[in-house]
């Protein structure tokens, strides 16, 4: 529900998590975890340190969030998503449950996860923060290893408007004597950082501040050199902990992230000769990057098919896009996607200059028609338009 219609299914609160838990037999203290917080690369991170696992040769789980196509994508074992077969029972058993205690999807869907992993014997699961931290539904879980990738103005209605408070927010992951890397930071956020691993008695490692070259992801978006660096250091921190991770796991298991993990829409080409690509970044941190590495190509002409969700602040995101590209506006087919008609109007005003289309698909379609072998494509602005085009 939160997916599909935003804020309005937002429940700041472990109550109901901890209940269902307690109900389920607490599976969460049943299998090794590893945290993964932050406004961007959160995704891209969880992956990567799933795949290198699974090379590594443990029997991983992985949960995630949002899904692209199919809900299931969220709750992977060894890169296999969770059979259909497993979800329906999971919910049939437990829906009286579910209903008397007006449990929000996000719960029940963390309910599953961890009732899943426990009962597969997983070695170890990478669970995602599905927003914030402090009070998201997955951090009932006491892990091997936190970790905060980046701070930035994302979902500051949920989490505060500086970067103080959203970083304050997502240290509620750090547990005591847990030990807690931290990718990206500036000095507003790493003094939160330093004070609340402090108070913990955890242990913080700087990823950014370690030495050494960053190794080659067929993730290709120049923003993974962040989260790369951030998993590199954390492998350290888990060989520090008698993992069996070697320098051929980590290696092998960044190169093949996509096919271990079956990870979708970060920096995906979708076609070579005319290029396009898709992306999901969605917010102003992460379309800095990806608009940056877009500029990098060489193409004749760029074309942009373009879709929000309604509550995105466009002050913040469209200046950032290029005048001299050509703007196919759309909206997905979500009750939380922004009018496109909206969409249009405030480009406009700004120098964007495009159509209006009813449809991601249309939106894509009417872009192809137009382009020529040197032209590129780029399809991005919400995780849900980019959902319709892979």
């Amino acid at each position: 529900m939160y997916q599909r219609q935003g804020k309005a299914a937002y429940k700041a609160d472990l109550s109901n998590t901890e209940l269902l838990a307690m109900y389920l037999g607490n599976p969460e203290n049943n299998f090794k975890s590893i945290h993964v917080a932050g406004t961007n690369g959160k995704g891209s991170t969880s992956h990567m340190l799933a795949s290198i696992l699974q090379e590594a040769g443990y029997n991983v789980g992985l949960y995630t969030s949002p899904h692209l196509k199919d809900f299931r994508e969220r709750i992977k074992i060894n890169g296999t998503m969770i059979p259909k077969r497993n979800v329906s029972a999971f919910v049939t058993k437990n829906q009286d449950f579910f209903e008397a205690n007006q449990l929000s999807f996000f719960e029940m869907t963390v309910g599953l996860a961890f009732d899943y992993f426990s009962k597969s014997k997983v070695d170890i699961a990478i669970i995602e923060v599905g927003l914030g931290g402090r009070l998201d539904s997955t951090n009932i879980i006491t892990p091997e290893l936190s970790i905060i990738t980046n701070i930035g103005f994302d979902h500051t209605q949920f989490l505060g408007n500086t970067l103080p408070e959203i970083a304050k927010e997502k240290a509620g992951i750090i547990k005591v004597g847990v030990p807690v890397i931290v990718g990206e930071y500036n000095t507003e956020t790493i003094s939160v950082f330093e004070e609340i691993a402090t108070d913990l008695n955890a242990v913080l490692y700087k990823a950014f501040e370690t030495k050494g070259a960053v190794m080659q992801s067929d993730l290709k978006g120049d923003y993974q050199k962040s989260n790369i660096r951030t998993v590199q250091t954390a492998i350290k921190v888990l060989q520090k902990k008698n993992y069996s991770v070697g320098i051929q796991h980590l290696a092998k298991g960044l190169l093949n992230v996509v096919k271990n993990t079956g990870l979708l829409g970060r920096w995906q080409i979708l076609q070579e000769q005319p290029k396009i690509i898709c992306d999901t970044a969605h917010n102003k941190e992460g379309l800095q990057f990806t608009l940056r590495q877009l500029e990098k190509l060489n193409y004749r002409v760029l074309h942009i098919v373009l879709g929000f969700v309604s509550d995105k602040d466009l002050e913040q995101v469209l200046p950032l896009f290029p005048k001299q590209a050509r703007y196919y506006f759309c909206q997905p087919e979500i009750e939380r996607a922004m009018d496109v008609s909206v969409l249009k109007e405030h480009a406009e005003k700004l120098g964007l200059k495009g159509y209006v289309y009813d449809s991601v698909q249309k939106a894509l379609e009417a872009a192809k028609k137009e382009i020529f072998n040197h032209d590129v494509i780029y399809v991005g602005g919400s995780t849900f338009v980019v959902a319709e085009v892979v």
